[in-house]
């Protein structure tokens, strides 16, 4: 097996979106929790040789002002928006990991430039820790995916998905999409978090990752029949086995938190965060070496995805 080498180092949470003039922009998690940054290439790889602009910085004190998670940019209706979690900073620690997602807006044709106005908050059905949120619209309907902990579930966040009114409001209530149960989503923590969304052929996926953020993350895969009511949980089956995992022979560990592209080809492509050592001292959230990744997708004839290293 070949040694996996990043496409851009120090960079989780990744995120590439291919705009319809065939334009590549990236975001993710810094390592210092306190920005977001896009980068913009006329090549996937390309990426890599960019520098980011910066859109957006923490608050002070307050709400937005610590620990800035997981960006994702997305064009929706004409604009650009940015969905982020982010957590207050308060007396204590306590507020430093009870997130909540955050909206973006920037009506410019170039998202590097223009002005980002603050949405708020987009309000889940709970006032609780929650992250992650990814938007796609599929059917001429637009939904939103995340992650979220409600009190009266054991564990520490499950994937729920809800209709969207507007980019920044869901449409109705939240229903249950995944739970952490089985052993390789629940080591160190109980989690499902991360997901990401991509249809091809016949069925619908939304990828997520699970377990703590040290070798042990992993990405896990649910999937629905294209065309099925993607609201009913019951048309959702949870693959009972990670599809992305810690690969010493390859340098890979704790891969996860991914989102899909395509190449220049129209090739569907795996973006994800993973670290190339297993050791890590202290919380492995604040060890900075999480990079990003590229790997192929290819489809079995059954619309199942096999991913690629080369």
């Amino acid at each position: 097996m070949n040694i996996l080498k990043p496409l851009i180092p120090q960079r989780a949470d990744p995120w590439i979106y291919k705009h319809r003039d065939g334009l590549y922009y990236f975001t993710a998690s810094v390592p210092e929790y306190d920005r977001i940054e896009l980068r913009r290439s006329t090549s996937l790889t390309g990426l890599a040789d960019e520098p980011g602009v910066v859109v957006w910085r923490k608050k002070k004190t307050g709400m937005m002002s610590a620990n800035i998670w997981a960006p994702e940019l997305h064009f929706i209706r004409g604009k650009w928006y940015i969905y982020f979690a982010a957590a207050r900073t308060t007396e204590t620690d306590n507020g430093l990991f009870d997130h909540r997602i955050y909206v973006l807006e920037n009506e410019s044709i170039d998202p590097l430039a223009g002005e980002w106005k603050e949405k708020g908050q987009l309000k889940t059905m709970w006032e609780t820790f929650c992250l992650d949120a990814t938007v796609f619209t599929y059917n001429q309907l637009t939904y939103m995916v995340w992650a979220q902990k409600d009190d009266a579930i054991p564990g520490n966040s499950n994937l729920y998905i809800s209709l969207m009114s507007n980019p920044w409001t869901l449409d109705g209530g939240a229903v249950l999409l995944a739970t952490p149960r089985m052993g390789w989503e629940t080591i160190g923590f109980s989690v499902n978090e991360g997901p990401a969304f991509i249809h091809h052929g016949a069925r619908i996926f939304i990828s997520f990752s699970a377990s703590a953020t040290d070798h042990n993350y992993c990405m896990g895969l649910l999937y629905a029949d294209a065309g099925s009511d993607l609201l009913d949980p019951s048309q959702w089956t949870k693959m009972p086995y990670p599809v992305l995992h810690t690969e010493e022979a390859r340098g890979l560990y704790g891969p996860g938190h991914n989102s899909f592209t395509q190449d220049e080809e129209g090739c569907d492509i795996l973006v994800f965060h993973g670290r190339n050592y297993k050791d890590i001292e202290g919380d492995p959230l604040y060890d900075p070496n999480r990079h990003t990744f590229l790997c192929k997708i290819d489809w079995d004839e059954q619309d199942f995805p096999h991913f690629i290293f080369e």
